[in-house]
């Protein structure tokens, strides 16, 4: 298979502080990948790594074809657009309609057809059954709709990757295995998912790979011993 990510000897720092230490692994296109671990075992750092929100100390990551620890301003950008990013916290902007939301996104990423924008929002509401909630504002929506919303606006420029940090960890249960579900829905259409979580419980019912950070290193499990 393809592989659109590979971390080569990586020590990932945060502040001052060394994260993760030499380490090595990749995914191929199509992978549902989960990254476990407690609460500061560097989840979130890694994904931030992907993105160039962190710096690499040591060695270096390719996501895409990009060699992220040597990327501009520019090339930032280009790799971020075809990186879709899930927020725990939303991140929605609270004095817009969800519509406006979507259309911030597009029109900041280039975006300039009017009917091209209305098509792909309606399309991507479609896709995480949010048909006729368009002119809804963030605080009207419940928690589970405010994350099918941000998944929407992660998926509006066709990326081939979404990085989905926590995605569950404000929802209820029952919200929560919407969402995972929802997430497999997208990955069975083709694109790359990973999502950093301490849910264990969704791992149970959606199994796969799974990796866990601890002691500054990555390392496979078998996601069906949950």
């Amino acid at each position: 298979m393809n592989t659109i990510i590979e971390f080569k000897a990586v020590d990932i720092l945060q502040k001052t502080n060394i994260i993760f230490q030499n380490i090595n692994f990749k995914i191929s296109a199509g992978e549902f990948i989960y990254i476990i671990g407690k609460t500061g075992s560097g989840k979130s750092s890694l994904l931030k790594s992907l993105y160039a929100e962190l710096p690499i100390k040591k060695g270096g990551i390719e996501v895409l074809g990009y060699e992220v620890g040597e990327l501009d301003d520019n090339n930032i950008s280009n790799l971020r657009r075809k990186l879709g990013i899930v927020f725990q916290d939303f991140q929605l902007l609270t004095d817009r309609t969800l519509y406006e939301n979507l259309l911030f996104i597009l029109e900041a990423t280039g975006w300039k057809d009017k009917e091209k924008i209305n098509e792909r929002i309606k399309e991507v509401l479609d896709n995480v059954h949010l048909e006729n909630c368009e002119s809804k504002m963030p605080y009207e929506l419940s928690g589970g709709e405010q994350q099918r919303a941000t998944i929407a606006r992660a998926l509006l420029n066709h990326p081939e990757i979404i990085l989905a940090d926590e995605p569950t960890g404000n929802l209820d249960p029952e919200k929560s295995e919407r969402i995972i579900g929802l997430l497999k829905e997208i990955n069975n259409k083709g694109t790359t998912i990973i999502v950093a979580t301490h849910d264990y419980s969704i791992i149970k019912k959606f199994p796969s790979h799974t990796f866990v950070c601890e002691n500054r290193s990555l390392v496979e499990i078998n996601s069906e011993n949950f």
